[in-house]
Protein backbone atom coordinates (compact mmCIF):
# COMPACT_ATOMS: atom_id res chain seq x y z
CA UNK A 1 0.00 0.00 0.00
CA UNK A 2 1.46 3.35 -1.01
CA UNK A 3 1.99 6.07 1.57
CA UNK A 4 0.11 9.34 1.21
CA UNK A 5 2.97 11.24 2.82
CA UNK A 6 5.31 13.37 0.72
CA UNK A 7 9.06 13.29 1.10
CA UNK A 8 11.14 16.47 1.01
CA UNK A 9 14.49 17.80 2.18
CA UNK A 10 14.61 19.95 5.29
CA UNK A 11 17.72 21.93 6.13
CA UNK A 12 18.23 22.82 9.78
CA UNK A 13 20.94 24.56 11.74
CA UNK A 14 22.99 22.07 13.78
CA UNK A 15 21.68 23.48 17.07
CA UNK A 16 18.03 23.08 16.01
CA UNK A 17 18.70 19.57 14.68
CA UNK A 18 20.44 18.55 17.91
CA UNK A 19 17.65 19.92 20.11
CA UNK A 20 14.97 18.12 18.08
CA UNK A 21 17.03 14.95 18.30
CA UNK A 22 17.15 15.20 22.12
CA UNK A 23 13.41 15.91 22.41
CA UNK A 24 12.53 13.06 20.06
CA UNK A 25 14.68 10.67 22.09
CA UNK A 26 13.08 11.83 25.36
CA UNK A 27 9.62 11.19 23.88
CA UNK A 28 10.62 7.86 22.27
CA UNK A 29 9.72 9.24 18.83
CA UNK A 30 11.60 9.48 15.58
CA UNK A 31 12.75 12.94 14.61
CA UNK A 32 10.41 12.85 11.62
CA UNK A 33 7.47 11.95 13.82
CA UNK A 34 8.27 14.75 16.28
CA UNK A 35 8.64 17.33 13.50
CA UNK A 36 5.28 16.26 12.04
CA UNK A 37 3.66 16.45 15.51
CA UNK A 38 5.08 19.96 16.04
CA UNK A 39 3.82 21.11 12.64
CA UNK A 40 0.36 19.63 13.20
CA UNK A 41 0.18 21.33 16.60
CA UNK A 42 1.16 24.66 15.05
CA UNK A 43 -1.43 24.28 12.26
CA UNK A 44 -4.18 23.45 14.77
CA UNK A 45 -3.29 26.49 16.89
CA UNK A 46 -3.09 28.76 13.85
CA UNK A 47 -6.44 27.57 12.51
CA UNK A 48 -8.12 27.98 15.90
CA UNK A 49 -6.96 31.60 15.97
CA UNK A 50 -7.33 32.53 12.28
CA UNK A 51 -9.69 30.02 10.70
CA UNK A 52 -9.07 27.11 8.40
CA UNK A 53 -6.19 27.28 5.94
CA UNK A 54 -7.78 26.64 2.56
CA UNK A 55 -5.62 24.59 0.21
CA UNK A 56 -6.43 24.97 -3.52
CA UNK A 57 -7.35 21.69 -5.20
Amino acid sequence: MASLKRVFTLRLHDEVFNKIEVLADEQHRSMTNLIEYILLSYLAQHESEHGEVNVPK
